[in-house]
């Protein structure tokens, strides 16, 4: 009889031995669940697992694990101050230092230099297509390419890649001296019409041409202005459209903000609003401020 009774008896023999199960079934687990709780709720999660792992594994390389942690750490934006007054690159220049990166070996479907029958069909929508498709981007190709130059500089690189594959574009001047072209060129064609008239007559037009000319050149300084203080500033944030600024060009962005009025959208560059500071951050006078205002809105209409 007692045979039977032992050769049933579990593991646990003693009350000591009871206690001692019965701690561990509760408290294990709590302990488990308490560590799994902490590992999801906390904000110190390395940031590389997962490459690490791949990287352990044999999926990624040392550089491809450097990429991606330099990827999510990087900075949402960043603030470039660049001299307005500063020398225009030529096309050839703005080619080598930008775009020779994808259109020499014809990455991601780019034409490559030199080559006419692929830069054929692009010469054929004209320049100013070319121009802008460089400037807001297409396809793989993010806006100027991903660079950091002027919109003029932009057109000049566009110039020199499609005249070196058939076409035979005007490199464009730099915007001082078109303005200064353009004014000259009224003036010159106002002299003969002014010939004619009486002796008493041409002093009167010399004394008036200079008057004339004067909003003109303002004109066309204040757009100079306007169009520098976006290069340096501006752009930062209106050309990829951070913080939820207004991607320059992008007509439906900026159509309700120009139905306000100029006088709105003055207020607000001169003003900030939301995450734009005054001035866009910069030290630039009021009457450059609106100058890009005026740049920007032009673009968009």
């Amino acid at each position: 009889m007692s045979d039977s009774h032992e050769a049933h008896t579990g593991p646990i023999k003693t009350p000591k031995q009871l206690l001692i199960a019965v701690l561990f079934s509760f408290l294990v687990p709590v302990f488990i669940i308490i560590a799994l709780v902490s590992y999801v709720t906390s904000e110190n999660k390395p940031a590389g697992d997962t490459e690490a792992a791949k990287y352990s594994l044999g999926g990624m390389t040392a550089q491809d694990v450097e990429r991606g942690v330099a990827e999510r750490i990087k900075k949402v934006g960043t603030v470039e101050i660049q001299d307005p007054n500063r020398p225009l690159k030529t096309g050839e220049e703005v080619f080598k230092a930008q775009c020779t990166t994808c259109h020499t070996a014809g990455v991601a479907g780019a034409p490559k230099f030199g080559d006419a029958a692929a830069w054929g069909p692009r010469i054929a929508q004209g320049f100013e297509a070319l121009v802008n498709s460089a400037l807001h981007g297409k396809n793989a190709m993010p806006a100027q390419g991903g660079g950091d130059f002027s919109d003029t500089e932009v057109a000049r690189a566009v110039a020199y890649m499609a005249n070196a594959g058939g076409a035979k574009f005007t490199e464009p001047a730099a915007p001082a001296a078109a303005a200064a072209n353009g004014a000259s060129a009224p003036a010159a064609a106002a002299a003969p019409a002014a010939a004619p008239a009486a002796g008493t007559a041409a002093p009167a037009a010399a004394a008036a041409a200079p008057a004339a000319a004067a909003p003109a050149a303002q004109a066309a300084a204040g757009a100079g202005a306007g169009q520098a203080l976006y290069n340096s500033t501006c752009q930062v944030c209106h050309a990829a459209g951070v913080a939820g600024a207004p991607k320059f060009g992008d007509k439906a962005a900026w159509a309700p903000r120009i139905a306000q009025g100029k006088d709105a959208l003055y207020n607000t560059a001169l003003h900030g609003k939301g995450a734009m500071p005054p001035k866009g951050g910069s030290a630039a006078p009021d009457a450059d401020v609106k100058a890009a205002v005026d740049y920007m809105v032009g673009a968009a209409k």
